[in-house]
């Protein structure tokens, strides 16, 4: 007897109800609780202690204009404990809202429970290795301009009942407003630069710019900037708009537009006081985008989902980002051998903690302040119920894409639709925003629609769809424990990466790595079958050539968040890579007839994996499966 098919209300809404249990399952586990929620706030107490005593040094930073700077904490508590912490705050007046001292009443009773706001960061105690003998201690912490002044409390009682008994000195930067963290990104045109940074100035107070030259050239220009912030009431739910509130100050924005192709250019961000006095931050360089389709050597990084890794080893981050930090400084140390960064989504994981913004910001600054870093939307960027996303859940706690798509310029159309189109010489990427609808007939799926079509082959070879999610294929456990192996309804895009001819198909979110055959309805495309001594079903393929027939998938979340596994048997036959590691995937376009792909591992900077896909004109014209046109046999 033939199955009956589901009325069309019902359809619906088993459909929501696996992609709120899809987002749950990933949602729900450990390594995406981030640490700062782990502490209970809502039940602290201030509970001054005479002889608990804490002091940081020094008490002014950046008196040479810098940053960021060391501050070390030199701290003493009675009856010391594992359940001693130091944390961070910012404004340096976070109790005041709890009261000070006296806060126990009459019948010896401790203060009101419940302080205002969450802290940057924090430590146990129990680090500094002469604490627990002798109650005192010391460690160090990195601190970076956040626009205002700092202190740090000393708490007794864990993380589940924490009590505030000691507030130390107060820290501030010689100026808390200065503009921080350059970041580059493609604009609308290929031949322009938005360049992005943070400061305290709004622009009553201020005028922002930048001030940029072409090397070899006498007379810098100044381009002006716009201003953009937000508020609390911009933001969807708590902890964003509550405890993990901090504010953004203003991040602006100008375009450097009319960029010769491949040359360097020289930049400075600024501002332009009242008084004409001009506030400088730091200077940089980059080098302009090639001419689209221009025959060059090309080289692109994508990943996903990398968080932050603090130098200072603060906030147990090593847990919930372990790869962060040797990632970026990979990427740094890699700098001269790429000429883009496409982070695809899961950028910061601040969870509606948004002092990690500025963090992130600050972190990636040596990469994204020398070339162009393009971003992509995530369900810990974007996704909150009930705020006309695709999925339910809670993943952003609160963000609702606000931070992000504040911090960071795409060249969207609309920058609350996370998708755009970006050309890099022989590359066409369109990257697309899986937090929301991408299904046929959506407004999504025609703008994809079209950023294939605009390609000129010819001229830009190499197409790339990139995107948060994996919307084709992945073989992580949870995928598997789906039945699916992609995102639940993902593939309603593969007809458009059939029919367009789509070479690249790259995504986050799974926190490993995996690279399948060319391939079209689960089917490798590249005539080779599976081999049953192969454990990879069709085999780790290092070239193909001709006409291949089916777009190949990179799953490459690898940025830094905790790694996860895959399904347990046999792997699918189109699965023909896999590796459980940190790193990234660079492409490299060395001409309009070769693509080189390799996965980098962050520790070694060694190329585990990898294939070229070698080719001429009429192979992407050819006509497979599905790729063509109704056409006439008439001459």
């Amino acid at each position: 007897m033939g199955a009956r098919a589901l009325p069309p209300l019902l359809a619906a809404a088993v459909a929501a109800l696996v992609m709120m249990a899809a987002a749950a399952v990933e949602d729900a586990t450990p390594d995406n609780v981030q640490p700062l929620s782990t502490l209970k706030m809502e039940a602290a107490r201030v509970a001054m202690d005479a002889a608990a005593v804490i002091h940081a040094s020094p008490d002014v930073l950046g008196k040479n204009g810098e940053d960021s700077g060391w501050v070390t904490v030199n701290f003493t508590a009675p009856a010391p404990s594992s359940d001693h912490w130091v944390a961070l705050f910012s404004p340096a007046d976070f109790s005041l809202s709890v009261g000070d001292s006296p806060t126990t009443n009459a019948a010896g009773e401790d203060g009101p429970a419940g302080l205002p706001q969450a802290p940057i960061k924090y430590m146990f105690a129990n680090i500094s290795p002469s604490f627990m003998s002798s109650g005192s201690g010391n460690m160090s912490f990195l601190v970076i301009n956040q626009r205002s002044d700092y202190a740090f409390g000393l708490f007794s009682g864990g993380k589940d009942n924490p009590k505030l008994i000691a507030v130390s000195n107060k820290i501030s930067f010689a100026n808390p407003k200065a503009p921080v963290s350059p970041r580059l990104s493609q604009g609308k045109e290929w031949n322009e630069m938005a360049v992005t940074w943070t400061s305290g100035y709004n622009i009553s107070e201020a005028y922002p710019f930048v001030e940029w030259r072409m090397k070899g050239e006498e007379s810098p220009k100044r381009t002006p900037a716009g201003t953009l912030t937000y508020t609390r009431r911009h933001l969807c739910g708590k902890p964003a708009n509550a405890e993990g509130y901090r504010d953004p100050g203003f991040i602006h924005t100008a375009f450097l537009k009319d960029l010769w192709p491949n040359r360097e250019y020289s930049y400075q961000i600024a501002h332009k006081l009242p008084d004409g006095t001009v506030v400088r931050g730091k200077s940089s360089t980059f080098r302009a985008s090639p001419f689209p389709g221009q025959d060059s050597v090309q080289r692109i990084v994508v990943f996903g989902d990398m968080g932050i890794g603090p130098s200072d080893g603060s906030n147990e981050l090593a847990g919930f980002q372990p790869g962060a930090k040797v990632t970026t400084n990979r990427l740094i140390k890699d700098l001269p051998n790429y000429d883009a960064v496409f982070h695809i989504g899961d950028l910061s994981y601040a969870n509606g903690f948004l002092a990690q913004w500025d963090q992130f910001a600050a972190q990636i600054e040596p990469i994204a302040s020398k070339v162009p870093y393009m971003v992509a939307s995530g369900n810990h960027e974007r996704t909150y119920q009930d705020t006309g996303g695709f999925y339910n859940g809670n993943d952003s706690r609160g963000e609702c894409g606000v931070p992000a798509e504040t911090y960071f310029y795409v060249p969207a159309a609309n920058r609350g639709k996370f998708w755009y189109a970006a050309d890099y010489g022989m590359f066409r990427f369109c990257v697309g925003d899986t937090e929301h609808d991408w299904r046929p007939g959506s407004e999504q799926h025609a703008f994809l629609d079209g950023c294939f079509a605009a390609a000129d082959r010819k001229h830009q070879p190499w197409l790339v769809f990139a995107a948060h999610r994996p919307l084709g294929y992945s073989s992580n456990d949870f995928y598997a424990a789906e039945g699916t192996f992609s995102e639940p309804m993902g593939r309603a895009l593969q007809a458009l990466w059939q029919r367009h001819r789509v070479d690249l198909a790259i995504y986050g979110h799974v926190h490993n790595y995996e690279r399948t055959c060319p391939v079209y309805e689960s089917t490798c495309t590249d005539g080779r079958k599976a081999k049953d001594d192969d454990k990879g079903g069709s085999g780790s393929s290092s070239s193909y050539s001709g006409t291949v027939g089916g777009t190949i998938h990179v799953v490459a979340g690898t940025g830094g968040a905790k790694l996860r596994g895959y399904a347990a048997g046999a792997w699918p036959q189109w699965s023909v890579a896999r590796d459980e590691s940190y790193g990234y995937v660079k492409l490299t376009a060395e001409s309009h007839a070769t693509l080189r792909v390799e996965f980098i591992h962050s520790d070694d900077g060694a190329a585990h994996d990898a294939f070229t896909i070698s080719r001429d004109y009429k192979d992407v014209l050819a006509c497979t499966v599905d790729s063509c046109a109704p056409h006439t046999l008439a001459s």
